[in-house]
C-alpha cells in the first residue's frame, strides 16, 4: 500500500506547484485557455504566467510599454492595449515574443507607429491615435502582415514606398486622415481592400494602381475627386465613392471593371451618366442625392437595386427600364417624378420593393408588377384610387399612402390584395362614409395593421349635422360588424419577402 499512498502524494504535490505557478497577478483574471485581462491598473503586471497565450490589458492607463515589461512571456500571441493613454512603446518592445500575430494598440496618444516589432504580426491596429507620418522602418521585417489599421489619425501624405515591405498585406484601412497627397505606386500584391474614405484627396495617378491586381474592394468615399479614377483594377467587385465631386459617371472610364458587382456614387453631383454602365456583373448601383434629371438607361443586365433617391427626376418611361429584368429594389423618393408611364415597369420581373415617395405623382402607377411586396407612395399627390391600378397587386404587403390628398377608398380595391399586412393611411382628408367603415372593418376582420385609427369619429361639424353624423356612422359600423360575422372568414395565404422598413 506504500506505492499508493506515494502516488497520491506525488499527484497533490505537482498539482500544488502547478497552482502555486498559475497564481494570477491582482486586478486580474485568468482564464483556463492561457487568457489573462486585467483592470485598474497604471503598468503591465508583473508574474504574468510564462504560458498566457492572450493578453488582454485594454482600457486601462498605462502611459509607457517597455521590453522588460513582457519578459518570459515567449508563448504570447495576442496583446490588446486599446484605450490605455499609451503615449510611448519602446522600440523592439515584443521582439521576445517569436508567436505575437496580433497587437492592438487603438485609441491611444501614439505619434508614430512602434517599431522594431516581430516579424510573425499579422494583425496590426493602431488606429485613432495622433501619427502623423508613416515610415518605411515601422514596417520593415513585417512580411507576414495581413490587416494594417491607420485609421483616424493625423496623416497627410500617403508615400507608396513607405509600405512596400508589407508583401503579404490584405486589408488596409487609412479612413478619417487628412490625406492630401497620394505619392507613387502601392507595390502590394496581394492587397484585397483598401480604405481611404473621409480623407482631402482630389486626384489618384493611374500608376498608384498599378500593382493592385488582387484588389477587391475600393472605398474611396468622403474625398474631393472630381471624376472616377483611371485605370482602377480589374478584379475590383466592391467600388465606394460617396460624398465626393463627381459629375459624371462614363462608361469608358469603368468598362473595364468586368467584375464589379457594387458600385456607390450617392451624394456627388452627377448629372449624367454616359454610355449606359453596361458592366455584365454589377448588381446594386447607388446614385442617390445627385443631380440626376434623367433616369439612366441601358444599365447592367444583371442589376437588381437601384437607388436614385433624392435628385431631380421627372419621369419613369418604359425606355427607361425595359432591360432590367432582375430588378429587386428601386428607390426613386424625394424626386419630382409627375409622369409614371403606365406598364414602365412591365420586364421588371422579380420587383419587390417600389418607393416613390415626397414626389407630385396625382395617381397610382398603372400596370405595376404583380411582384411587389412593398409600394411606397408617402407624400405625393394622388386623390383617388381606380382599380386597374390595383388588380395586379396580389402579392403586395405593404401599401404606405400616408400625407396624399385621398379622401375615399372602395372595398373592392381593398379586395384586390389579398395578402396587405400593413397600409398606412395617415395625414389624407377621408370622408367616414358607410363604404369607408366597411373597408376599416373589412381590414380590421384581415387583421391588416392600418397603423393610425381611420375614422374614429367624424369631423367636427357643428350643430345637429354632427349628431346626425355620428349616428349615421354607429348605423354604419353595427350593419358592417353585422355582415363580417355573417360572411366566411378569410382564406389565409402564405408568407412571403416582407419589407418592413420605416416608414
Amino acid at each position: 500500500m506504500m506505492w499508493v499512498y506515494w502516488l497520491f502524494t506525488s499527484i497533490v504535490a505537482f498539482h500544488i506547484s502547478c497552482i502555486r505557478s498559475h497564481v494570477c497577478p491582482k486586478k486580474c483574471v485568468c482564464e483556463h485557455t492561457k487568457s489573462m485581462q486585467c483592470f485598474r491598473i497604471q503598468a503591465v503586471p508583473t508574474g504574468i504566467s510564462s504560458d498566457v497565450t492572450k493578453l488582454n490589458l485594454a482600457y486601462n492607463h498605462i502611459k509607457e510599454i517597455k521590453g522588460r515589461d513582457f519578459i518570459g512571456l515567449s508563448d504570447l500571441q495576442e496583446v490588446g492595449l486599446s484605450s490605455c493613454g499609451v503615449e510611448l512603446v519602446e522600440v523592439n518592445t515584443f521582439q521576445a515574443q517569436p508567436s505575437l500575430r496580433v497587437l492592438d494598440l487603438q485609441k491611444n496618444k501614439l505619434r508614430h507607429v512602434p517599431r522594431g516589432l516581430p516579424s510573425s504580426l499579422e494583425v496590426l491596429r493602431v488606429g485613432h491615435n495622433h501619427i502623423h507620418a508613416l515610415q518605411g522602418a515601422a514596417f520593415e521585417g513585417l512580411h507576414r502582415l495581413r490587416v494594417l489599421d491607420l485609421q483616424s489619425n493625423m496623416i497627410t501624405a500617403l508615400r507608396a514606398n513607405s509600405l512596400s515591405a508589407l508583401v503579404k498585406l490584405e486589408c488596409l484601412y487609412l479612413d478619417g486622415n487628412l490625406i492630401e497627397v497620394v505619392n507613387g505606386a502601392l507595390r502590394l500584391p496581394q492587397l484585397n481592400l483598401l480604405s481611404v474614405a473621409s480623407n482631402r484627396i482630389s486626384s489618384l495617378s493611374s500608376a498608384f494602381f498599378a500593382s493592385l491586381q488582387s484588389l477587391r474592394t475600393l472605398q474611396l468615399s468622403g474625398n474631393l475627386l472630381t471624376r472616377v479614377p483611371h485605370d482602377l483594377p480589374r478584379a475590383l467587385l466592391h467600388l465606394g465613392l460617396d460624398r465626393n465631386q463627381i459629375r459624371a459617371l462614363r462608361n469608358r472610364d469603368m468598362a473595364h471593371l468586368r467584375n464589379l458587382t457594387v458600385l456607390s456614387v450617392s451624394a456627388n453631383k452627377v448629372s449624367s451618366v454616359d454610355g449606359g454602365l453596361r458592366l455584365p456583373n454589377l448588381t446594386s448601383l447607388e446614385l442617390s442625392g445627385n443631380q440626376l434629371k434623367v433616369l439612366p438607361s441601358r444599365l447592367a443586365p444583371k442589376l437588381e437595386t437601384l437607388d436614385c433617391r433624392q435628385n431631380a427626376l421627372q419621369e419613369v418611361t418604359y425606355q427607361h427600364l425595359s432591360g432590367m429584368r432582375h430588378l429587386k429594389h428601386l428607390f426613386l423618393e424625394n424626386n419630382t417624378i409627375r409622369h409614371f408611364e403606365a406598364n414602365a415597369l412591365k420586364n421588371c420581373l422579380q420587383l419587390t420593393n417600389l418607393a416613390l415617395e415626397q414626389n407630385l405623382l396625382t395617381s397610382i402607377p398603372e400596370g405595376l408588377p404583380d411582384t411587389l411586396v412593398r409600394l411606397d407612395l408617402k407624400q405625393n399627390r394622388i386623390s383617388t384610387i381606380r382599380e386597374q391600378e390595383m388588380k395586379t397587386l396580389k402579392r403586395l404587403q405593404v401599401l404606405n399612402l400616408r400625407n396624399n390628398r385621398l379622401s375615399s377608398l372602395s372595398l373592392r380595391l381593398v379586395a384586390h390584395l389579398p395578402r396587405l399586412q400593413r397600409m398606412f393611411l395617415g395625414g389624407n382628408p377621408w370622408n367616414c362614409t358607410c363604404e369607408l367603415v366597411r373597408v376599416k372593418h373589412a381590414l380590421m376582420v384581415r387583421q391588416v395593421d392600418i397603423g393610425e385609427e381611420l375614422c374614429v369619429e367624424p369631423a367636427p361639424t357643428l350643430g345637429e349635422h354632427w349628431r346626425v353624423s355620428l349616428l349615421e356612422q354607429h348605423r354604419c359600423e353595427e350593419d358592417t360588424v353585422k355582415d363580417a360575422e355573417d360572411s366566411d372568414p378569410e382564406e389565409q395565404t402564405e408568407n412571403e419577402e416582407y419589407y418592413d422598413y420605416d416608414v
